[in-house]
């Protein structure tokens, strides 16, 4: 229909983009460093080495840049939003999972070795933080004003990228864990939401209405991701945000952990939205939703896994 195809042209256009800006930044960069390797770095004549460094710093803006593309950051969003929304909910779970995991990777890749031998020369780790403020602002405060939950799940995922890139300010083994609980309780909670709305008739608000009544095995599944989203303890999501903010508190930076917390309060207000609408009674005649067999193992073992993290973090991060 014209909805998907829309979204699938502005999805091409923005990979498009993002990755011209990616190559530029590729190749300025091997400019400046003379290779590709980026634990290796040439050591250029003193002549050259002005305009080696230049380049270098030039190069890892544009990669910057690309890479706050793929992962949804403010003021580089835009697309997010329309291509979430667009796109078939099962296309749009891969998006919002393992396409941001793998970009955070290649972005902690980046920033954990290059940025961080240039950091004299640029302060990376105040644009890390102006990133994560304007990502963390844009996408809650946009979701609370969302009437459809597809839409309001897009733009929740741009402040989870927001969370997730808190991993860039500390770089330490603390935030390694962080990061990798982050990726699996989000991922987790995604895939789960996405697996019931796929089934929805109305995936407004009022299509929730109702399900805890007929369907309460659903009901509580969701509540539960909803509520992992939301960073909850005993869920997956309180974990992987605590080590984020302890890992960010150990380099100074108070300020952003509040700022993040206020930003946390607001995403619990629109999450349990969804949360209140399922136990609300329906005003029509709720469709019950039938989910395969895989679908349902699938539910059940993100259901369980969402609380066994929650309860035991050190089953990701290894420390059991």
């Amino acid at each position: 229909n014209m909805k998907s195809n829309e979204a699938a042209l502005k999805y091409f256009l923005m990979g498009a983009f993002s990755t011209g800006l990616m190559l530029m930044g590729i190749a300025l960069t091997y400019g400046g460093t003379g290779t590709f390797n980026m634990e290796a770095v040439r050591t250029f004549p003193n002549i050259y080495k002005g305009l080696a460094s230049f380049l270098e710093i030039l190069g890892l803006l544009f990669l910057l840049v690309s890479m706050a593309f793929k992962v949804s950051a403010a003021p580089f969003h835009f697309w997010t939003p329309d291509v979430y929304d667009g796109a078939p909910s099962v296309f749009t779970s891969f998006m919002a999972t393992i396409v941001k995991a793998a970009g955070f990777i290649a972005f902690i890749k980046l920033c954990a070795v290059r940025m961080n031998e240039t950091s004299g020369v640029v302060n990376w780790q105040m644009i890390y933080a102006i990133l994560i403020v304007a990502t963390l602002l844009v996408g809650n405060i946009t979701a609370v004003f969302q009437q459809s939950v597809k839409r309001m799940l897009a733009y929740s995922s741009i402040a989870q990228a927001g969370f997730m890139l808190f991993s860039l300010i500390s770089l330490n083994d603390l935030a390694y864990e962080g990061i990798l609980l982050y990726a699996a309780a989000y991922s987790l909670a995604t895939i789960g939401i996405f697996a019931i709305l796929v089934k929805m008739k109305d995936i407004s608000l009022e299509g929730y209405n109702g399900l805890a009544k007929t369907q309460p095995a659903l009901a509580a599944t969701n509540m539960v991701f909803l509520l992992s989203l939301s960073g909850i303890p005993l869920t997956a999501g309180f974990f992987a945000k605590y080590y984020l903010f302890v890992a960010t508190l150990q380099t100074g930076y108070t300020w952003l952990v509040l700022v993040a917390i206020l930003s946390s309060l607001v995403g619990v207000y629109y999450y349990f939205r969804v949360i209140i609408a399922m136990f609300q009674p329906a005003d029509r005649e709720t469709t019950q939703i039938q989910l395969s067999t895989t679908q349902q193992v699938a539910l059940v073992l993100a259901f369980i896994l969402s609380i066994v993290i929650g309860l035991f973090p050190g089953f990701i991060t290894g420390s059991i």
